[in-house]
């Protein structure tokens, strides 16, 4: 993405152990590239438990490391991808272990599951929940939703997209409209506060979320509802959209 970096070289300076000070410099270019902070972040913060541990510089030291390292084939991709990126930019030659994410369906849960976690939450998580489950948005676009976008008379919300996805305006029930409506108006923002980091934020909301849904699935004793989280509740609407109307037109449009 964007255009390659002017070659440098980075032996004339001090380095950091474990090439901490060019993480930092990989991450101002990606910023000035124009890749977004949600790739961004996981991406540096990623490159720097790596260097922790190992030499980050030492392309083979890092293969090593994920070879015994006692997580996932799927996060080992996306570790390579992050640092296939990393090693372009530091001009350092790198050939990508091949390892392949192991394909799962996507958790479906019962509609019945979906409430009932809906009902266990608080008013502001309930509505969150809601309103993914209804529209199908992304937790990104749900966690920007402004007072603006929210059409009362037509009980309608209109959905800035991200990750190169499309606007759209989708049509809700008066039940989520109600749970809207009873929210507190505090800024421009439904769900976060417009002073607070955006990501930071979202990720804070998450894990209270979850632990709101560890304390439901042992109260219900209902494991499944443990499964249960913000993209689930998208590939839940996306599914039964295609199960109604058999058309897989309608929800690519549905999911932007």
């Amino acid at each position: 993405m964007g255009s390659n970096p002017t070659p440098r070289t980075f032996h004339a300076t001090p380095r950091t152990p474990n090439g901490l000070a060019e993480i930092l410099s990989f991450g101002l270019w990606m910023r000035r590239e124009g890749y977004r902070e949600s790739t961004i972040r996981p991406c540096v913060k990623a490159l720097k438990a790596i260097a922790r541990r190992v030499n980050l510089l030492d392309p083979e030291d890092v293969k090593a490391y994920l070879a015994r390292a006692g997580v996932s084939e799927a996060r080992k991709e996306k570790l390579t991808g992050d640092l296939a990126r990393f090693y372009r930019y530091m001009r350092i030659p790198f050939e990508k272990p091949r390892y392949r994410a192991v394909e799962h369906l996507p958790f479906i849960p019962l509609e019945s599951e979906i409430d009932q976690l809906i009902s266990a939450v608080g008013s502001k998580t309930a509505t969150f929940l809601q309103l993914i489950k209804e529209t199908a948005c992304r937790p990104g676009e749900a966690w920007n939703l402004r007072w603006i976008d929210v059409d009362p008379e037509r009980s309608s919300v209109t959905i800035v997209p991200e990750k190169h996805s499309r606007a759209r305006q989708r049509k809700v029930s008066a039940k989520l409209m109600a749970m809207l409506s009873s929210l507190p108006k505090l800024g421009d923002y439904i769900f976060r506060n417009s002073r607070t980091d955006q990501i930071n934020s979202l990720e804070d909301f998450r894990r209270h979320f979850e632990d709101r849904r560890r304390r439901t699935a042992q109260k219900l004793q209902n494991p499944r509802i443990n499964r249960i989280g913000f993209r689930t509740l998208r590939h839940w609407k996306a599914t039964t959209e295609y199960q109604r109307t058999k058309d897989i037109l309608h929800v690519m449009q549905l999911l932007g």
